[in-house]
């Protein structure tokens, strides 16, 4: 019988299980803390913001120089919004744009989970951001924290399959939302539980999951959302033009620890078969199947992909039956082929039309004569249109009219914004974190060093005649994988400073795992550590096959051979699943 709290005996439970008991559904002090003139949080409530939505940071740029003076960190604060299949409205994305020029550094970010991040905000200003963000019908609970996370889904929602896979998204976020009022109180109203009555989260329990959860929905035809890397992901199986129900996968998950061999990449297994009525209770059980599991003492295996790695697919589908109010059926033959970009211009079918904005690594920003802040800005103050934010850090702008085409272009033009045939396949399918100064958690740079590796890569494709070949790219400033570079073709890990793990043999429809082809790989050597596979790949791959489809066929050790990669070289991180 399935149970509320975690039962038997377990290993000590990590810290953060604690503070997470002792938080009263979240509140810890952290509403004490913000009325403090001061500019950070405890260790504990720093810990309960990510609940709400917010990371505490630091300006790692300045950390030299503020020890140099004798000063303390300089604390900075990101926001996150939970945004369901990555749907905004014009007057949303207008109030998004406000809420970065007066409380962040200035820029949005587009997030690999088709949310939306705001960086450098300082701890004065966070109710006024969290409470502009609520203002805007938009929220932060539960984009962070040991929850359901934003649930992805198709973003190109044109087509009735589309459209009832952003429908799910919408209910499953509101159905495996936390129920505390502390946010509300926190953030919000300031209104406080009624003394006497006694507050649950029915789902979670007092002490949420064991770690974060990821939910996405995805189609066969388009693995835009990279279902394999989702916790759960629910599969679209689409007959005669409808969803007839969907597979349901369990233990995707990409993050990793360097030199930790217990820790791994995984992509998720086909656990069961269910009808699109099912779709709720079946979220629900995995997730308290989650809840009561889950390892809580080592927070670096308390992902439930390693519940499915190591109970193996059979045990875990035994453990589930429980939770499930029907029977089990198993999942049906379905095989991912293909991924959507989704740029560029679209007729939505409707008379409208859609176009699809390449915005690199995600970062909205007016830089120099790109002004891609303000180019965006214009274009929805005058033609209002419905944005969409995909999976690969770029934007849709839907509802468009046909006519109003060139004024849009010109626009873009003026502002210095290329459009999608202007910018190579390398660029539009590379990703990158924030990494360094932001993410406490970086070891090297990502977003502020994959440009320049693009650059070089580009020219060095035309060299090859590869140019149009697509070839995915994703970099990482920490083995964490928020971008999902395990599965990438050319996957960018950091390892120590300007070093990286550099590894081949994903693929562009993000169903396979990659390989280590180098570790401790300077960024200086990394395309030309790449230049002779890609050579190989050129004169020796089959018809229509891709970069990564090459080094898997011819394996590991013959990719390593190709690059020129020393025997005794590069084994210090890999991948399993």
């Amino acid at each position: 019988m399935a149970t509320d709290e975690p039962t038997g005996s377990a290993p000590k439970r990590s810290a953060v299980e604690g503070y997470k008991e002792a938080s009263r559904l979240l509140r810890g002090s952290l509403a004490e803390e913000l009325a403090k003139d001061s500019d950070h949080f405890s260790d504990a409530d720093k810990n309960l913001i990510k609940f709400h939505g917010s990371y505490q940071q630091e300006d790692r740029d300045a950390r030299k120089a503020r020890r140099k003076e004798g000063v303390g960190k300089h604390y900075m604060f990101m926001v996150r919004c939970k945004i369901p299949g990555g749907k905004v409205t014009a007057d949303q994305y207008l109030a998004m744009d406000d809420l970065a020029s007066r409380f962040a550094n200035g820029t949005i970010r587009f997030t690999s989970r088709q949310g939306i991040q705001f960086h450098g905000i300082i701890k004065s200003d966070l109710r006024n951001t969290i409470k502009g963000i609520n203002d805007s019908l938009l929220s932060t609970l539960g984009a962070c924290g040991d929850v359901e996370r934003n649930v992805m889904a198709c973003p190109a929602a044109f087509d009735p399959v589309r459209k009832q896979l952003q429908t799910w998204a919408d209910r499953i976020a509101e159905h495996l939302a936390p129920r505390t009022g502390a946010y509300h109180e926190i953030w919000l109203n300031g209104d406080k539980q009624p003394t006497g009555v006694e507050e649950v989260e029915p789902i979670y329990g007092k002490l949420y999951l064991p770690r974060k959860f990821k939910t996405g929905l995805g189609l066969t035809t388009d693995n835009c959302i990279d279902i394999y890397a989702q916790d759960l992901g629910l599969l679209a199986i689409v007959e005669a033009g409808r969803i007839t129900g969907f597979n349901v996968l369990v233990g995707g998950g990409m993050g990793m620890t360097h030199g930790n061999a217990n820790t791994f990449p995984f992509l998720a297994r086909d656990i069961c078969w269910i009808e699109p009525d099912q779709v709720l209770a079946a979220a629900e059980a995995v997730i308290r199947l989650f809840r009561d599991h889950g390892n809580r003492a080592d927070r670096k295996r308390a992902r439930i992909k390693y519940l499915v790695h190591d109970w193996g697919v059979d045990r875990f589908r035994d453990t589930l039956v429980p939770y499930l109010p029907f029977p089990l059926t198993l999942p049906k033959p379905a095989t991912i082929s293909g991924f959507e970009l989704h740029v560029g211009w679209q007729n939505q079918g409707d008379g409208k039309v859609c176009f699809g904005l390449s915005v690199e690594n995600g970062r909205v920003k007016d830089d120099g004569a790109m002004r891609m802040k303000s180019g965006i800005r214009k274009i929805v103050e005058r033609f209002r249109p419905s944005l969409r934010i995909t999976a690969q850090q770029d934007l849709l702008l839907c509802d468009l009219n046909a006519a109003d085409r060139p004024a849009v272009e010109m626009l873009l033009q003026e502002h210095g914004i290329p459009l999608p045939d202007r910018i190579s396949l390398a660029q539009q399918y590379s990703m990158s974190c924030p990494a360094i100064p932001t993410c406490g958690l970086a070891i090297s740079e990502s977003e502020r060093a994959l440009p320049g590796i693009i650059d070089e890569l580009e020219a060095k494709l035309v060299e090859l005649g590869l140019a149009e070949e697509r070839i995915s790219v994703r970099m990482t400033g920490c083995p964490n994988g928020c971008v999902r570079p395990y599965q990438s073709d050319i996957g960018i890990v950091g390892r120590s400073g300007d070093k990286y793990t550099v590894f081949v043999g994903g693929s562009v429809l993000s169903t396979h795992l990659n390989f280590v082809l180098q570790d401790l790989t300077p960024r200086a050597e990394i395309v030309p550590l790449l230049t002779p596979l890609l050579l190989r790949y050129r004169e020796s791959r089959s018809v229509g096959e891709t970069f990564g489809d090459y080094c898997r066929r011819i394996g590991q050790v013959e990719s390593r051979k190709g690059a020129g990669v020393k025997s005794d070289s590069g084994h210090g991180a890999g991948t399993t699943g």
